[in-house]
């Protein structure tokens, strides 16, 4: 099989050929045919987390896919040959057989079935971004009806992902991200927009939500993260996938969130996508190939939606 090789942090991927993998039990082999491409594979390809994850080159990276289940090992029996899934494939250690590859061998308990209703390209983007989401939103920031949710980094993958499952939940968004993003936000459900290039969020917000945000929904990190803590009512609620609670007021009720694989999270999750409550918007597909030009791109930063590699 093909696939892009890490041979050392801070270097550029290499497409190579490699052994398929040998499911193992309770394992699945998959053929992948999309894999989303997130700013957290450009952060390890440069060994940002080299101490946090075991690792050993070289290294396959990529933790999003979609594809069609080839074999089964031992004891694997939630799903057929043939049948199409979705995964965020992480593992706890920093897996050498990721998913920018032809295959992936991964234990069937990480796996859901794949919504009918959109391709395998669209369907690769939303394991990891999608679960960050859901878990922030759900599980640590415990969003409810008639909160107020402000969200930073609203128009990237993780952000686009969260003002819809925010709507849905019945709650008032407020999208934080450049002006030329604002249509956008607003045609996926944002209630207000701001620009944090031109207005300071932490006063602007009071005059639109004069007793402050229930929930602030951090995916940028920085000095936006403290702007985001100011824009709180008391007791309101911050959670980060970037902070790990650095320079924050002490009193703020603040949860950091390391998105952990949840098939049955990801299951209701292709529940909202078949209903048409949740939409992909991809912005840009590369090829295996073009691998390192999608890294060049999700490390500007500035990408709306999602960007995937198609095998």
């Amino acid at each position: 099989m093909e696939a892009a090789i890490l041979e050392e942090f801070g270097s550029k991927l290499s497409v190579k050929d490699q052994p398929v993998p040998e499911p193992k039990e309770g394992e699945v082999l998959v053929k992948v045919k999309a894999s989303g491409v997130n700013p957290v594979d450009a952060k390890l390809a440069q060994g940002y987390m080299k101490d946090r994850l075991p690792h050993e080159f070289p290294l396959i990276l990529g933790w999003d896919m979609a594809g069609v289940i080839e074999k089964r090992g031992h004891g694997a029996r939630r799903f057929s040959v043939g049948d199409e899934v979705f995964a965020y494939a992480r593992r706890p250690e920093l897996n050498n057989h990721g998913t920018f590859a032809d295959y992936i061998s991964v234990p069937e308990s990480y796996l859901a079935k794949k919504p009918i209703n959109i391709s395998f390209e669209e369907a690769g983007a939303v394991p990891l971004a999608g679960l960050t989401a859901y878990q922030c939103l759900f599980e640590a920031g415990k969003v409810k009806l008639d909160d107020t949710v402000m969200i930073l980094g609203a128009s990237g993958g993780v952000g686009s992902f969260a003002v819809q499952m925010a709507k849905y939940e019945g709650a008032q968004v407020v999208a934080v991200a450049s002006k030329d993003n604002h249509d956008y936000l607003r045609e996926l459900g944002a209630d207000h927009c701001l620009d944090y290039k031109s207005q300071k969020i932490e006063e602007v917000i009071w005059d639109i939500i004069p007793d402050g945000v229930d929930l602030v929904f951090d995916a940028v990190g920085g000095d936006t993260t403290l702007q985001g803590a100011r824009s709180l009512k008391e007791g309101g609620r911050l959670v980060s996938i970037t902070n790990q609670g650095d320079g924050l007021p002490d009193h703020i009720d603040f949860h950091f969130i390391f998105t952990e694989p949840n098939a049955r999270q990801l299951d209701h999750i292709r529940e909202m996508v078949e209903a048409g409550t949740l939409k992909v918007n991809i912005t840009k597909e590369y090829s295996l190939n073009n691998i390192n030009d999608a890294f060049e791109q999700i490390e500007t930063g500035h990408t709306t939606g999602k960007i995937i590699v198609k095998m």
